[in-house]
């Protein structure tokens, strides 16, 4: 070889590797595989063909059935499950496609689609103004002011779930810290349109009423997919420098109102029964004066229709009044004392004996069958005058007095 050869100076084998020698070895190495042992004889540009050796078809046959087998595997790659209470999202090339339900499912394996499964059950908790333990404060968070301009110490705790997964996923950068925020900025402007004795009594559910619905429009115009569950205020509180004096203020408070309802309960249940009473006293009143006003004008005609009659004959008139009066005054006792005209002795006449010894002389005689009447053995009772009959009794006494001495 000369020195001007091109090839001069290299060996026969130091030049680039020949294409059909490659694919020879790959060959060979792919019937090793299937079942050929051994190298075949080398000729002078690589292995010659021999009986071992496969052939083109059987090398073409075992290429497609590796590519079979390697599409098999990537196409079942595709299968997935979602669990329940999850949501499956595909992406197609990066891009949202679809948001799957529950169960058995498929897409087009990586890299052309990919599944991302979202927990839409799970209740997520965001506490704000605390960390883990209500002792563990973050008074950045915690310390607010209210509409009073004083200064209140607030925690509470935000639950909340996913609604819609795909806008949890991609709309937001981070979606949990929004609810953070969110909550910081519903709490302040609910407290800040508060008083303070409102924040810490008795406006604790409806301030956390009032955040819920704040934080769920915020976070629907952010739309960030998430739907809040419950907001509890753990603790509300004055700040520590002050907590005392603010203690000693809710206590009085709460006093006020205490001895306030027991007032309006005791209230409640005397008036009704002073109304009652009163009610019943003046229909009483009312009656009585009825009765009153009916029996003075009833006397009063009495009076007038006597005069009349007395008018007319005196005399008559007397004895009959006289008449009526003992037989009213005489019908109403049992006893009568008599006092005889020109003596000084009294009679008396046991008119309540002398009915008794009258009655069983008229009675029939008993039989031996009929029981003696128990009015014979039954004890006296005594018969007392009203004070309108002994009134009537001494004016008639009076009067018949009177009589007595005019006619002497």
């Amino acid at each position: 070889m000369a020195p001007n050869d091109p090839q001069w100076g290299k060996k026969p084998n130091d030049g680039p590797p020949d294409l059909d020698e490659i694919l020879r070895k790959l060959n060979q190495k792919i019937a090793g595989l299937f079942g050929r042992r051994g190298p075949a004889p080398a000729g002078p540009s690589g292995p010659a063909p021999g009986p071992g050796m496969p052939s083109g078809a059987f090398f073409g046959g075992s290429i497609a059935f590796i590519v079979i087998l390697v599409l098999g595997v990537w196409l079942a790659s595709g299968f997935y499950i979602v669990d329940e209470g999850r949501r499956g999202v595909v992406l197609r090339l990066g891009k949202y496609l679809e948001t799957t339900m529950p169960g058995p499912r498929w897409h087009v394996p990586f890299p052309i689609e990919s599944v991302e499964v979202v927990n839409v059950s799970q209740v997520r908790t965001v506490e704000v103004g605390y960390r883990g333990n209500p002792k563990n404060k973050q008074p950045a968070e915690a310390l607010m002011l209210t509409d009073d301009e004083n200064i209140v110490d607030v925690q509470f705790a935000i639950q909340y779930t996913l609604k819609s997964p795909e806008d949890y996923l991609f709309t937001n950068r981070n979606p949990d810290d929004n609810v953070l925020q969110s909550a910081e900025t519903a709490i302040r402007e609910i407290v800040g349109k508060s008083k303070m004795d409102f924040v810490l009594a008795q406006g604790r559910s409806e301030v956390a009423a009032r955040v819920k619905v704040l934080m769920q429009q915020i976070l629907d115009r952010y739309k960030t997919g998430i739907n809040i569950t419950t907001v509890s205020l753990q603790n509300v509180q004055a700040p520590e420098q002050v907590l005392a004096a603010f203690e000693d203020v809710v206590r009085a408070g709460q006093d006020r109102e205490r001895f306030k309802n027991e007032g309006q309960a005791y209230a409640n249940s005397v008036v009704p029964n002073a109304r009652g009473v009163a009610a019943r006293l003046l229909e009483e009143a009312n009656g009585y004066k009825e009765t009153v006003v009916a029996t003075a004008q009833g006397d009063a005609s009495r009076f007038r229709q006597i005069l009349a009659e007395y008018e007319k004959a005196p005399q008559v008139t007397r004895e009959r009044l006289y008449l009526e009066a003992m037989q009213q005054i005489l019908s109403s006792t049992s006893k009568v004392i008599v006092d005889q005209k020109g003596g000084q002795n009294l009679l008396y006449l046991p008119l309540d004996r002398l009915m008794q010894m009258s009655a069983p002389a008229a009675a029939p005689a008993p039989g031996p069958d009929v029981p003696l009447p128990r009015a014979a053995t039954a004890p006296e009772t005594p018969v007392t005058a009203t004070p309108a009959a002994s009134a009537d009794a001494i004016r008639s006494r009076e009067s018949l007095r009177s009589r007595d001495r005019e006619a002497r």
